[in-house]
């Protein structure tokens, strides 16, 4: 079980870890994307240091109309598990989006009130 934090506009946060090819670990936030059907999202910046493996590219339907997205495959470790994943890389995506492909593997509790939040 990870725990999360709200941010300012009581987004859900958690923090994960991006694996590169070469095994170097990177500490980051992702934000839980509701709206957004895979795995996990970044920024084609942020692809440079992973050196993750090229799949194919995939067309979108984003709030902003059709999008092109290169998929990756990834290594993130997520409540210390290691997955290799589908990753959607494309500009303009301003943080790294977990989505809920998640939700079919974890369980996800929010409480606002509480300030409790968790994906185990």
């Amino acid at each position: 079980m990870i725990s999360g934090r709200f941010g300012d506009e009581d987004e859900l946060f958690f923090e994960i870890e991006l694996i590169a090819a070469d095994g170097l670990e990177l500490p980051v936030e992702a934000l839980f994307d509701t709206g957004f059907s895979w795995w996990l999202a970044i920024n084609n910046q942020d692809l440079e240091a992973l050196d993750w493996m090229y799949l194919e590219q995939q067309t979108m339907l984003t709030a902003q109309g059709n999008a092109e997205f290169d998929i990756y495959l990834g290594k993130v470790r997520i409540d210390g598990q290691d997955c290799d994943i589908p990753v959607h890389v494309g500009q303009g995506i301003s943080e790294i989006l977990l989505g809920r492909q998640w939700l079919k593997t974890r369980r996800l509790v929010v409480d606002i009130s509480s300030g409790l939040l968790t994906l185990s």
